[in-house]
C-alpha cells in the first residue's frame, strides 16, 4: 500500500521488528503471529538464508532467516529472537529476526517512498521509509521478499547446480 492510497489523516499499522542494527516493519495485516524459534528442521540443498521448516500447531511452515536474506554478516542466535509468521498466497512462511518490537502507528504523511538507489538491488522489496519518533524505519514488502525466494529457491531444486542460481536472480 502507497503513502498516496492511504490518504490524509490517515495511519499505517506495521510491526516493527530489529535485524542488526536497523528497524525494519510490515504491514500488521499480513502478520499471521509471532513465535518464539522453536527447533527448525533442515531441509537439503535450500539456500543458507532457508533454515528449514517448523510443525507450527499441525501446519508445516518453512523458515527464512530474514537477518542473512538482507545481508547481515553476523548472524547471532538468543532468546531474543523471533519468528514472523506472515501468510502469502495462502501459505504460511516464518521470517527469523533479531526481536520483534511493537505496533507502530505511522501516519500516511510521515512515509516516503523507497528512494530509488534501493530499487536498484537484487531484492527490490522496500516499499518506503516511514519516520517515527526520529528513527528511519525501513517498510518491507512481504509478497516481494517472499516471491523472490521462491523463484531462487524452485530452480535450485529442480535443475541443481550453480549456474541455474545465477539465471534466477537474473530473471
Amino acid at each position: 500500500m502507497s503513502a498516496t492510497a492511504v490518504g490524509v489523516g490517515r495511519e499505517l499499522h506495521i510491526v516493527g521488528f530489529q535485524v542488526g542494527r536497523e528497524t525494519y516493519g510490515v504491514p500488521i495485516t499480513s502478520l499471521h503471529e509471532i513465535v518464539r524459534v522453536p527447533e527448525i528442521t533442515a531441509v537439503p540443498d535450500a539456500p543458507e538464508y532457508m533454515e528449514g521448516v517448523i510443525n507450527l500447531r499441525g501446519k508445516i511452515v518453512s523458515v527464512i532467516d530474514l537477518r542473512k536474506r538482507l545481508g547481515e554478516k553476523k548472524v547471532n542466535s538468543s532468546k531474543r529472537n523471533r519468528i514472523l509468521v506472515v501468510e502469502h498466497n495462502g501459505r504460511l512462511s516464518g521470517l527469523i529476526v533479531d526481536s520483534a518490537s511493537e505496533v507502530l502507528k505511522i501516519p500516511a504523511s510521515d512515509v516516503e517512498a523507497s528512494p530509488a538507489a534501493l530499487n536498484e538491488g537484487g531484492l527490490n522489496c522496500v516499499t518506503g521509509l516511514g519516520k517515527y519518533r526520529g528513527r528511519l524505519i525501513v517498510l518491507l514488502d512481504m509478497t516481494r521478499l517472499l516471491d523472490l525466494g521462491a523463484r531462487q529457491i524452485a530452480p535450485t531444486a529442480s535443475e541443481g547446480g550453480s549456474d541455474s542460481r545465477r539465471s534466477a536472480a537474473g530473471r
